[in-house]
């Protein structure tokens, strides 16, 4: 069966990290790539000359042309070898081209499908609302499963174990009855689900909010969560599936600028929130996220991530899953 995150857009590398002339190497569900910035935009190629299978990624860019390290056949920005240094007077074949995968760059981030082009990356309508703060944190490379990762991103019922003192409190862990329905554009929502929490923000204020929760692809969700004055705070987060067992976590941070917070702050706070996060997310067994719900047990609070794995196992997501 074809995996269904094959045709999915994937955040692997910031755009800051991939200034024109550079190559930057890295790897997507298993499969390495070689990514470079030329005139036409960023580019996402297997890291292997068709040559002698040597790595793309230490070669060099050149007059918008990428250079093979070993004997220096040039590939055009299409992927078409139009030169190969040792015989300049051959024009190099046509079978010499090398397959792209489809990128684009989008909320800061170079995004890359190992399928077909499927549309654009997860909905993020906050990007572009000038009326909020926005900053990206992360991303943090965890050994785990993507959908270890990203479920865990949706699971309200460890906030008051898990972030004690920060998103919730022991003595008050009750998560009230919610409902979860599908998105008339696909995916799941669990709306206005309260939770008491400490210090919701990092302004150091308890109050009671409301959380939504998203899941939007197999490997990307949001969250939204109002408080006191219905002031708006949250986070569209991606996961990056490196290996099976290998995973990083993108998070876009969006929320009202009348919370006085600035952006170093906020990246401060998920860093002090991932940092309880990843030893429990690391320890979890099986290390892949199993579908079929009896293998582990479920709980009512447990609804959004059982909606999760049941349409994980809907649309095909083989990779990172039991």
């Amino acid at each position: 069966m074809r995996d269904a995150l094959l045709d999915e857009w994937h955040p692997i590398a910031a755009s800051e990290e991939l200034p024109e002339g550079e190559v930057l190497a890295a790897s997507l569900l298993g499969q390495e790539l070689a990514l470079w910035r030329g005139e036409g935009g960023v580019h996402a190629w297997p890291d292997l000359c068709l040559h002698r299978g040597a790595r793309l990624s230490l070669g060099k860019v050149a007059q918008s042309c990428l250079r093979c390290p070993y004997h220096g056949w040039t590939y055009s920005e299409e992927g078409q070898c139009v030169a190969i240094p040792a015989h300049p007077g051959v024009r190099p074949p046509q079978r010499a081209h090398i397959l792209p995968f489809p990128a684009m760059e989008r909320y800061g981030a170079i995004w890359v499908s190992l399928g077909t082009c499927p549309g654009n990356p997860p909905s993020f309508p906050e990007w572009d609302d000038l009326s909020l703060a926005k900053t990206r944190c992360g991303p943090y490379r965890v050994n785990a499963s993507a959908p270890r990762l990203l479920e865990n991103f949706l699971d309200v019922g460890h906030l008051p174990i898990v972030h004690q003192g920060i998103l919730g409190d022991p003595r008050r862990p009750e998560i009230p009855a919610y409902r979860v329905e599908r998105r008339p554009e696909g995916g799941w929502i669990a709306a206005d689900i309260p939770v008491w929490q400490p210090d919701p923000d990092g302004s150091g204020q308890a109050q009671t909010v409301s959380y939504t929760y998203e899941i939007l692809r197999p490997l990307a969700a949001r969250f939204q969560k109002t408080g006191e004055g219905k002031k708006r705070y949250g986070i569209l987060a991606a996961v990056h599936p490196i290996g099976p067992r290998e995973s990083a976590l993108w998070m876009w941070h969006f929320w009202d600028p009348e919370k006085g917070a600035t952006a170093e702050e906020i990246r401060a706070h998920q860093e002090r929130v991932f940092a309880q996060d990843r030893p429990v997310v690391e320890s979890q067994r099986p290390e892949l996220l199993p579908l079929d719900l009896q293998v582990e047990l479920h709980l009512p609070s447990d609804r959004l991530a059982i909606a999760y794995r049941r349409w994980l196992a809907e649309l095909g997501v083989g990779f990172g899953t039991a």
